[in-house]
This record gives C-alpha cells, structure tokens and sequence, in this order.
C-alpha cells in the first residue's frame, strides 16, 4: 500500500495566491512588475559591483552576493507563480517541485547566514577601522560567503531528499504557489516525525544563530558610536550601517513573523501573505535601498550609464 502511495504522485497542482478569477489579471500584472524590477534590479546590482572599480571592497563584496541570493530564491518561485495566473490548472512535476524547493532553501538560508556575515563586516568598519583591510582580506572574504553556500547545499539537499523519499498520498493538492516544506509534509501519508524535527532544529539553529551574530555585530556598533565624540562621526557610522541594517529588520522581522505567530492563528494563507513579501517583495527592495541610500553606489551606476552612453554614441 505505502509502495503504490509513493508512485501514485507524479506531479502536483499549485493552487497560487487566490481562486478568484477577477483577480488573476491584476495580480499578474502586479508581479511581473515586481518580479521584473527585483530580476534587473539585482542583475544590475551584481554587474555594477563587478565591473566597478571603486566598488571593489568587502562591503559590495557582499552586496553582490546578497543580490545573487534575492535573484536566485526569487526567480525559484516567482515565474512558476507567474504561470498559475494565466494556466485553469498549474501543475508542477514531481522532479520539478523537488528541485524548486530545494534551489530555494539554498538561496534563502544562503540569504541569512550573508546577512549575518555583512553585520560583522560592518562591526569591523566601525569598531576596527586601522585593522579593517586586513581583517576583512579577500580570502577571509571568500570564506565568509562560501561556507554560507556549502552549509546551505548540504542543508537543502537533506530536507528534499528526506521530503521525497517519503511516501506521498494520492492527493497532490499543494496550498500554496510554490513547493515549500511545510505544505509538502501535509500530503505525505507515511511518518513524519522525523523530518519535521528535522526541519524544526535546522530552521531555529539558522535563525537564531544567525540573528544572533547580526544583533552582537551592532550592540558593540552602537557602543562604539557612542563612544565617539564626533557628531559627523556618529552620523557617518549610522550612515555606513543604514541600508543592512533596513534590510536585516525587513527580512528577519517577516521570517521571524511567520515564526512566532501562534499555532491557533497560523495558517497556510497567512504563510503565503508573509511569502509573498520575502520571496518577491524583499528581493526587489533590497537593490532599492543600497541604491538609493549610498552614494557610492549612485556614482557607479553615473559612470556606467556615461560609459555606456559614449560607447553607443
């Protein structure tokens, strides 16, 4: 019974955001917008901090990686979710689903533990200026994002293979627009017991671990800040912390969000209200705001856009 179970599922049907069909124009219309400016955005992000030369140091270092998990976990979901608002029936294959879920927890704990390591980059900016260029090397540099990269592959590879090794029923109803853990585990008919606990440890162990680096890395910030008898000094610190620090509340405050909200009150509907927001708003805001808020980053597009113009003219 449980053999024929596990080979009764070939494929899966999505059920997206709404089933009211008035509104399945509209939203398409609205996330495409969404996830075209987040897709350009964050390419355009990864090309300026490559290509510049001022743009050459730790911190873009790690913005252009930030970009290429917001782009990675974003595109994972976003065309797929696309699809169910011009499809009667968005269906998604078996290999597919596996392989969509599992792309996507690599860039969205790879996601985390980056942020993670910007706070400590900046901890270093601040509380240890002399030291800055070499602490923070170009191997030290590489090391901090390609740990992040092979934990998180090991971490994904082991929740899809444990998710689809076991035995699926034949309903194959998926409440959500796109192959996530939770709603997956709801239509497997063998025990789940042991990936859940899985899933649960590896889930608050990257959380907290990660939140934890990030809240230690701005509590001496702030306490060297304090410390400084400079105004313009102070302004210029909260300046170079700014746009990480406005994308770490974001971020954490959503997955934190559909965390710690009450077992009585969570449901599958508000899980895709908070999913919409990191795996589609998030990835398009966060080009925004290390554009809008840093200077830097406005000159080089200003060069490139130059560059670009004398080369066409």
């Amino acid at each position: 019974m449980e053999k024929n179970n596990l080979t009764a599922v070939t494929q899966f049907i999505l059920m997206g955001i709404t089933e009211r069909p008035e509104l399945q124009a509209p939203l398409f219309g609205l996330f495409l917008v969404i996830y075209l400016s987040s897709m350009f955005g964050n390419l355009g992000m990864i090309i300026l901090t490559t290509v510049d030369s001022k743009l050459q140091t730790p911190m873009y270092f790690f913005i252009r990686h930030l970009a290429i998990t917001d782009l990675g976990y974003s595109t994972a979901v976003g065309p797929k979710m696309l699809v169910n608002f011009v499809v009667d029936l968005n269906i998604i294959s078996y290999n597919l689903c596996a392989t969509q879920l599992a792309f996507f927890l690599v860039f969205i704990i790879s996601e985390l533990l980056i942020l993670s390591a910007m706070s400590y980059d900046r901890y270093v900016a601040i509380c240890k200026p002399l030291l800055y260029t070499v602490i923070m090397s170009q191997r030290v540099c590489q090391v901090l994002v390609a740990i992040p990269y092979l934990y998180c592959t090991f971490v994904s590879l082991l929740v899809t293979i444990k998710i689809f090794t076991l035995s699926f029923c034949g309903y194959n109803v998926i409440s959500h627009f796109y192959c996530d853990s939770l709603p997956l585990l709801s239509l497997i008919c063998s025990n789940t017991n042991e990936i859940e606990m899985i899933i649960l440890v590896l889930a608050a162990f990257n959380l907290i671990s990660s939140l934890l680096v990030v809240l230690v890395s701005y509590l001496f910030i702030l306490i060297a800040i304090l410390r400084m008898n400079s105004a313009e000094g102070r302004r210029k610190a909260f300046s170079t912390c700014g746009s990480h620090l406005t994308v770490v509340t974001v971020f954490y405050g959503t997955l934190i969000f559909m965390y710690v909200q009450p077992q009585s009150s969570h449901s599958f509907d508000t899980d895709k209200v908070a999913s919409i927001f990191y795996t589609l708003i998030i990835p398009m805001l966060n080009p925004m705001i290390y554009s809008l808020r840093n200077k830097d980053v406005k000159y080089a597009l200003q060069r490139s856009l130059k560059k670009i113009y004398s080369i066409l003219s």
